[in-house]
């Protein structure tokens, strides 16, 4: 089939690469005027390389990533709330790992011809006609099938489910950042603090050979500060943290530091798919980041995809893209709502976070794992 992507960011590029492997004529388009796909570190959950593995692309990824090996949820001071054992679960359920984004974003668009993407591009909207989807912005464009694949703010979601909310902000705050590795950190690596006190978190990954990859969530401001700004801020709000913990933020360069605003959707969609048309990624189910499944359930949709549409022809697209729907939207809905409740527990604060931590501490480890287990379960396990 002749299969149109729109937007090249990692679901983008993971699905074109997958269509392209499996025989599907397919064409890439990105806004942008190149493919530099800027950020910082990536958290790839073992569900999340397990689908890339499903796709052959896991491989090259574990030169560049530094794997996890302890983790759970511990105060500011940086003494355990909840302890998971990292390392057996990831022996059971298979490996996390940390990846620079762009390192990412290369390696998994390495196997596209070049001449399969278009950059530079700005998709205006999608028209289905009997047997094709014109490509708005296109000069003479049509596809067999095509992948909204553009993230959270999908201008072309809105065009296709005019009716829905579209994202909202959660009221948070979200910096992230990466610098070589520094003394003095190694008690924090992929651990999580929270604080009752502020609501505020942090979190520090080992990420790649010599390299570390951090982030904050923290109330938001009445105004989205510049990078700078926001370091400070951050660094002045944790100052009596965990050493490291300040120490880390003002060791990041500021080019190095990235603000966002934590946004959703509003509400789910009812459908990821309507006739040739489907929906991939943040595009699909912008989620909050505190389970870390943003990447990994777009690797799974990618998964979905190209496993659905091997061996399709044009007349049964509409039909294949409805399997995929069928098996993506439940699970990646789930994962929405258990996304937005764990930033409500992990955010409390006064009494409530008071009890919260003294459940944490009350919590079995192997309980705790067999949480993670639940969010870990690869393609297989959950169909």
């Amino acid at each position: 089939m002749r299969i149109a992507i729109v937007g090249a960011g990692l679901g983008g590029v993971t699905a074109a690469t997958g269509l392209h492997l499996t025989g599907h004529d397919v064409t890439l388009y990105e806004r942008a005027p190149d493919l530099r796909e800027t950020g910082t570190g990536i958290v790839v959950m073992p569900n999340g390389l397990a689908a890339l593995d499903s796709l052959g692309l896991g491989a090259p990824l574990r030169e560049h990533a530094a794997p996890t090996t302890q983790g759970g949820l511990r105060d500011r001071a940086g003494r355990p709330l909840l302890v998971t054992d990292a390392a057996k679960a990831q022996e059971r359920y298979g490996q996390t790992i940390v990846v620079d984004r762009a390192v990412l974003h290369r390696t998994l668009r390495e196997r596209l011809p070049a001449d399969c993407i278009r950059t530079g591009v700005a998709v205006g909207g999608l028209a289905e006609e009997p047997g094709r989807v014109l490509v708005d912005g296109v000069d003479d464009a049509d596809a067999d099938a095509v992948v909204v694949a553009d993230g959270i703010g999908s201008r072309l979601r809105a065009r296709l489910f005019p009716a829905h909310p579209g994202t909202e902000r959660t009221g948070r705050l979200d910096l992230r950042g990466t610098l070589g590795t520094i003394p003095g950190v190694e008690d924090l690596l992929t651990a999580i603090l929270i604080d009752r006190h502020s609501g505020a978190m942090f979190g520090l990954f080992p990420m790649g050979p010599g390299g570390l990859y951090w982030f904050t969530d923290t109330p938001m401001p009445a105004t989205v500060p510049e990078p700078e700004q926001a370091r400070e801020q951050v660094a002045e709000l944790m100052a009596d943290w965990h050493p490291a913990v300040p120490a880390v933020l003002r060791a990041t360069a500021v080019a190095d530091v990235h603000v966002d605003p934590i946004t959703r959707l509003a509400k789910p969609l009812a459908t990821y798919a309507t006739g040739r048309i489907c929906l991939l990624g943040d595009a699909a189910h912008g989620m909050t980041p505190d389970l870390g499944q943003g990447a990994s359930q777009a690797f799974e949709d990618a998964a979905a995809l190209v496993e659905h549409l091997e061996g399709a022809t044009p007349a049964e697209a509409a039909e294949r893209l409805g399997r995929y729907d069928a098996e993506r939207r439940p699970r990646a809905n789930r994962l929405m709502a258990a996304s937005s409740r764990q930033s409500r527990l992990t955010t409390r604060t006064g009494p409530a976070a008071w009890l919260r931590d003294t459940l944490l501490r009350a919590t079995p480890p192997a309980l705790a794992a067999r949480q993670l287990a639940a969010i870990w379960l690869t393609r297989g396990q959950h169909r």
